[in-house]
């Protein structure tokens, strides 16, 4: 690569500090990026270019004046357009919310700036994240670098996408299904899901859940791990990111950056396929199976485990629809024909849900919690594959049936993803090579309770090995077919619910 646009994100700041890369050369590198493919992609919807080239001249300026750096500086950074940004637009991917400018930055956006990134636009999402196909009204729909009429995945798909592309080095994402882990799994890059309230959020509607997290995406897992050093905080707005008093701690946390050595044959890892219950297809799990044996002499020992996840598919759905109903009820009764079926989907499921079957839920969600701290005092790490399934076509809303099985929700291939949601447990999503259609493989490496330092770690130390494997090593799109493509806008479909 020969584009500071492709470098990665801890390499472009140690040359940005040593005065060996101006800020101002890599953002245009990125804008460059972004005007030769997104054509193909539809990654980037939002530009801030005046303020962000404003930006990057500061950051030189800070540069070249011997000034205190922050561990982002000069860093273009994408921002998902479910997130706050003060003077750029934010659409949720919702009609109702078009031409909606807010007037300030949320807070991990804030923090984000704060670190010295240059934000240089917005990212395309589903509508109001919901749903793990990046498409929708406002601007259609994301396509997957590697085939643009195959799918992202979401709902943090344009992010994936821009980074696989080399649009930006980092960008911003959100997990309630799988959201950072999934796309990132599409689109061969990292996605990061944190332990709840590791990356506060003011603007979570159920603020004791610990279902919806922010967190970070990049082209690997070191990368992941210096955007997470920002944007991990403490924040009184955020039940689920308590401290003490006067006593910070998150932000500026050592053990996140730079990842910690680890000696991967230390570890005990259990390794599943499907956490007895996902409807993985028997392609990924023939791909996942050659993985795990690859991987295994890195580590103490691999055995097929997995904890009993029973009573997860249900548990899910119906905390899932309790929040749906909190955040889109009233647009779904006040505006039903500019709400989209995935989100009518939800609130429809929630209404015909009881307190009962809430407290049923809740208290199986405890559970379950239970039994995976159980299982995580015999094993250090738990390996799966990311996603169910390879990527399809975008036009399909959800895979419906896969294997010739129906599923049960819209939501239901994601199930590898909220296992580990429902838990609360810190789990990434790393590139494995591609699978046999040719597509990315992604494999999920989750740890234990509060082990996001061990889980970045591992993924850096599992990168590190395989880095010499063509079969293994992260898959690269071709930047120059994707200039030369056609405009995915020209595709059928392109700007419709699905």
């Amino acid at each position: 690569m020969s584009e500071p646009c492709d470098l990665s994100a801890v390499t472009a700041r140690r040359m940005i500090g040593a005065r060996r890369l101006s800020p101002v050369e890599l953002l245009e590198s990125c804008l460059r990026r972004i005007g030769a493919v997104n054509h193909a992609v539809n990654a980037m919807v939002a530009l801030d270019e005046e303020r962000a080239r404003a930006t990057a001249k500061q950051a030189e300026a800070s540069v070249m004046a011997g000034a205190k750096l922050g561990p982002l500086h000069g860093l273009p950074v994408g921002i998902k357009d479910l997130e706050e940004t003060k003077g750029l637009r934010t659409t949720w991917g919702s009609p109702l919310f078009a031409d909606h400018v807010p007037v300030k930055d949320e807070a991990m956006v804030a923090n984000l700036r704060a670190a010295g990134a240059v934000v240089v636009g917005k990212t395309n999402t589903p509508e109001f994240g919901a749903g793990a196909n990046t498409r929708n009204l406002v601007y259609g729909a994301t396509g997957n670098p590697f085939d643009p009429t195959k799918s992202a995945a979401g709902s943090s798909g344009g992010s994936a996408v821009a980074l696989a592309c080399g649009m930006v080095p980092i960008a911003s994402g959100s997990d309630t299904g799988g959201s950072l882990r999934n796309p990132a799994a599409f689109n061969g890059i990292v996605g990061f899901r944190p332990s709840p309230g590791m990356v506060p959020s003011e603007r979570r509607g159920l603020g004791w859940s610990n279902l919806p997290v922010l967190g970070p995406m990049a082209r690997s897992a070191e990368d992941c791990a210096l955007l997470l050093s920002a944007m991990a905080d403490d924040d009184a707005l955020d039940p689920l990111s308590y401290t003490l008093p006067g006593r910070p701690v998150r932000k500026g946390d050592p053990a996140l950056f730079p990842p910690m050595r680890l000696d991967l044959a230390s570890l005990k890892v259990a390794a599943t396929p499907d956490f007895g219950f996902a409807p993985t297809e028997k392609h990924i799990r023939e791909v996942f199976a050659d993985r795990v044996a690859k991987l295994a002499p890195l580590f103490a020992r691999i055995e097929h485990a997995t904890p009993d996840c029973r009573g997860s598919d249900e548990a899910f759905e119906v905390l899932r629809a309790a929040s749906f109903l909190q955040s889109h009820l009233e647009k779904v009764r006040n505006t039903p024909d500019k709400v989209g079926p995935n989100v009518r989907a939800n609130v429809e499921e929630g209404l015909r849900y009881s307190l009962a079957d809430y407290a049923r839920a809740a208290a199986e969600q405890t559970r379950l919690y239970r039994v995976w701290q159980r299982f995580f005092d015999g094993h250090d790490l738990l390996i799966s594959p990311a996603i169910t399934v390879s990527p399809r076509d975008w036009r399909e809303l959800y895979p419906a049936e896969i294997d010739g099985q129906k599923t049960r929700t819209y939501f239901h291939w994601l199930a590898l993803a909220y296992a580990v949601t429902l838990v609360g447990h810190p789990a990434i999503s790393i590139p494995l090579g591609r699978d046999r259609a040719g597509m990315p493989f992604g494999l999920q490496i989750v740890g234990p309770r509060g082990g996001d330092a061990l889980v970045l770690a591992a993924a850096a130390a599992i990168e590190a090995a395989v880095a010499g494997d063509a079969d293994l090593a992260r898959p690269v799109p071709d930047i120059a077919a994707l200039a030369a493509a056609g405009p995915i806008s020209a595709m059928p479909e392109f700007r419709t619910w699905g």
